[in-house]
């Protein structure tokens, strides 16, 4: 994802996402991007704030903050399984910011990196959503194994069909239509409304 001037303009920011990052977390990004649109605000893009004020929310959260270590400043969840890394040594980086979550590996770490020129307020809406607790949904056969370990999994069942009540049976007895009653002989195929023709008399 990038964001330019105009379509023959470099990109001013960039972020980049991996595999592995959760539909949920790209859709908090772009729901900002979609909040700052206007035709004549260029919010977006350009660089506001501090890098400091991206993680915000995850310091908010009681995240923990570390570091300096290599270059970068560390902010971690109480569990260890997610965090984030601030370059504080090159100015222009291509990873000023770095958001991960899940254990090391290729099929389980989720991250997306953003250009040190991204606005800290987008950077801060995606942060704000790796603290949310709200559940989601999440099919178990497409579930890494060691991301299921470090997850809450709760079944779905599907609704039951809720039991009829006396009422309810009721309800549909008085919409049924009428059953015809007539007398009609078992051999016969006239209906009930058709008239019996009428037998002849016995000869004595």
């Amino acid at each position: 994802m990038s964001a330019a001037p105009d379509a023959m303009s470099s990109p001013q920011w960039t972020a980049t996402a991996n595999q592995n990052m959760p539909a949920e977390l790209v859709g908090a990004l772009t729901n900002a991007l979609a909040h700052d649109w206007a035709e004549d605000s260029n919010r977006f893009l350009h660089a506001t704030g501090l890098r400091s004020d991206a993680v915000a929310p995850l310091i908010a959260a009681g995240w923990t903050l570390s570091g300096p270590d290599r270059g970068r400043l560390h902010v971690t969840a109480p569990d260890g399984q997610a965090g984030a890394s601030i370059d504080i040594v090159d100015r222009y980086p291509d990873e000023a910011i770095t958001l991960w979550a899940g254990p090391p590996g290729w099929g389980t770490r989720a991250g997306i990196a953003f250009s040190s020129r991204t606005p800290s307020h987008l950077i801060a809406a995606t942060a704000k959503a790796f603290t949310d607790p709200a559940p989601l949904p999440r099919w178990r056969d497409t579930l890494h194994p060691r991301l299921a370990a470090h997850a809450t999994l709760t079944p779905v069942e599907p609704p039951q069909a809720p039991v009829p009540t006396p009422r309810d049976i009721r309800s549909r007895i008085a919409v049924r239509r009428p059953v015809p009653v007539g007398s009609v002989p078992r051999w016969s195929t006239a209906t009930p409304s058709a008239l019996l023709p009428a037998r002849p008399a016995a000869r004595r």
